[in-house]
């Protein structure tokens, strides 16, 4: 199915662990004038086995990507999903409508994986990857620019006005194709 003919978007919330990702989804799902789907791609992959192992220097899983993608793919044709992950390159262009980079002040996201008890080496590269703006590169190497927009996440104004950003855009995303009110227009 083409995006022209999905009644709701697909969403990637993406950015370096500890920006946000999950708290911005949830918020967003909760906030949509139409139903959303908050899939968390960290915990499927978990949850379904969707990976080769786990990776004990860096606490991680080793994600298969084409499981991942072979999973999520029967969801895509109905649209009306947030895909959070902290990376975003492997999910084919055609099915994304808008590509939400959250960003971070280091020092705030270095306090932040601290309290999760990430170990030191996967804190400096999560703190060095924010810096060098590793997942906005990898975004704008993947997806249109117009589909991209970066945001601030280091509070709860800044969760607010994005979720109120993210759901004035599915609005008006929902307009241009035609539906108003949950019908399309022209219908009663």
């Amino acid at each position: 199915m083409d995006t022209q003919q999905r009644r709701s978007p697909i969403i990637i919330v993406t950015g370096t662990p500890g920006t946000g990702k999950t708290t911005h989804a949830q918020a967003l799902v909760d906030a949509s004038p139409v139903p959303l789907r908050h899939l968390n791609i960290g915990e499927l992959v978990k949850d379904r086995k969707l990976h080769e192992g786990f990776d004990e220097e860096w606490q991680s899983y080793i994600v298969d990507d084409d499981k991942v993608l072979d999973e999520i793919e029967p969801l895509v044709d109905k649209g009306g999903l947030v895909l959070d992950w902290h990376t975003c390159g492997i999910f084919p262009e055609r099915w994304i409508d808008l590509v939400v980079v959250l960003r971070c002040d280091h020092t705030m996201l270095w306090e932040r994986l601290e309290k999760r008890q990430y170990p030191l080496k996967k804190i400096q590269e999560n703190n060095e990857a924010e810096i060098m703006q590793t997942v906005l590169d990898e975004a704008r190497e993947s997806y249109a620019e117009e589909i991209i927009v970066e945001l601030q996440s280091e509070g709860t104004s800044d969760l607010e006005s994005n979720v109120a950003r993210i759901t004035a855009w599915v609005e008006a995303w929902r307009r241009d194709r035609g539906f108003v009110d949950g019908t399309e227009e022209g219908q009663s």
